[in-house]
């Protein structure tokens, strides 16, 4: 690795720590500025002004805002997630097993989707202008403007209910055969897959196209290399930056439809955890899903940026 590519690496690695640190500012303030006050909602018909006051500051809540957050932002780098208001049980310990469930759910999502995304956008930018092409692309333009609740519900309605082949909502924990796993996963898997998988298809699709277009490959060309030699050793390995890109950013489409397709079919997720956590006004629980998510995006856009520059032929000297 030259001396140009680690500095790159480098300094993009130190964006990305800077960019962790506003985003955790950023998702502190907003969470404090949802509406309505935790202290009244625990007490509940016991709210007096005395007894919230009292909740307030043992919650340390009267605290200024600026040292709850450095606090918060100290846990964060120690693992410390804090405590739970409602339940008063650790965060770690409530995510730590609905981090489990989702995890396995976007896990068998990319290992659907990525390599048929991949295999389709490849082929479609080889045979471009074709019926391949023209068909491949016409389909992932109509998946593209279905938004996932749209496929979440038209999943439930067509196998849950005309055909009743598969259950409308999804209990993971109730997992304990390849059959049983198969009906958990099915329709979450099915409708995270086409949103996903549609804006993949086109990304790598342009990457691929655009690398084909460039002079090398068009000399490999005239000097006769066939078509698959050409995509396979001169295409693909300059297309690998642009294709890390198109997978991490289309997967990074998979944190937002987790949310919607969890609370659709009733997954026990991180999502359908932090959902809960905004109707009792849980910041604790609130901003640590919040953070998870966040971090998953950045970590996702990280790797994807140091790939590319990593395997940018020209820093390699």
């Amino acid at each position: 690795m030259s001396n140009t590519m680690t500095a790159m690496v480098l300094h993009r690695l130190w964006v990305s720590f800077l960019t962790f640190i506003f985003v955790s500012f950023v998702v502190f303030a907003i969470t404090n500025m949802l509406p309505g006050d935790i202290a009244e909602i625990m007490l509940g018909q016991a709210a007096t002004p005395e007894a919230v006051a009292g909740l307030r500051e043992a919650m340390h809540l009267d605290e200024p805002a600026i040292l709850r957050f450095l606090r918060w932002l100290g846990g964060l780098f120690v693992g410390d997630l804090g405590t739970s208001l409602v339940n008063r049980l650790p965060v770690s310990e409530m995510i730590s097993g609905r981090l489990g469930n989702s995890l396995k759910l976007a896990a068998v999502t990319t290992l659907l989707s990525v390599p048929v995304a991949l295999l389709l956008g490849i082929a479609s930018a080889i045979w471009r202008n074709s019926w391949f092409d023209r068909a491949v692309s016409t389909l992932s333009i109509a998946v593209i403007s279905v938004p996932e609740f749209m496929v979440a519900t038209g999943a439930v309605l067509v196998f849950a209910v005309y055909l009743q082949w598969l259950p409308a909502l999804s209990f993971a924990n109730e997992v304990t055969s390849f059959t049983q796993m198969l009906r958990v996963y099915a329709m979450p898997v099915v409708a995270l897959s086409f949103v996903i998988s549609a804006q993949m298809i086109r990304m790598t699709r342009a990457a691929v196209i655009d690398t084909l277009r460039t002079p090398y490959v068009e000399m490999a060309l005239l000097k006769g290399a066939s078509r698959s030699r050409i995509v396979l050793r001169h295409a693909l390995p300059n297309a690998l930056g642009p294709i890390a890109n198109a997978v991490a950013l289309s997967l990074s489409y998979l944190l937002g439809g987790v949310i919607i397709v969890e609370t659709i079919f009733n997954y026990p997720g991180l999502s359908k955890l932090m959902l809960d956590a905004v109707a009792t006004r849980d910041m604790p629980l609130i901003q640590s899903c919040a953070m998870i998510f966040c971090l998953s995006y950045l970590l996702l856009i990280t790797i994807a940026d140091v790939i590319a520059i990593v395997s940018n032929p020209r820093l390699r000297k």
